[in-house]
């Protein structure tokens, strides 16, 4: 065996310096019974983990009732979309 693959692997990592966003898409706020959305609501729903601190919302999906949404991010065809829909995204 080569002598690089017997010695330890040292050098810059990510994993340290990044930060986990949780991804919702906006067909799954339609299946909730509230429609004020924010970091709380999605942990009791189940949507994202219980560690979850930032939230993105992708516009995969339609919605069908007004959504009232804090987040963190959300991309312009979720915005458009749950906007179209009656409802209003904030970013937090």
């Amino acid at each position: 065996m080569p002598l690089y693959r017997k010695l330890p692997q040292r050098g810059f990592n990510r994993s340290r310096f990044q930060t986990d966003i949780a991804v919702v898409n906006i067909s799954k706020l339609d299946d909730l019974e509230t429609d004020k959305i924010n970091l709380q609501t999605l942990k009791v729903a189940g949507l994202i983990r219980s560690n979850a601190k930032f939230i993105k919302l992708l516009g995969s999906g339609n919605v069908t009732k007004p959504i009232h949404a804090e987040v963190n991010f959300a991309s312009a065809s979720a915005a458009k979309k749950i906007e179209a829909a009656g409802g209003s995204v904030t970013l937090a």
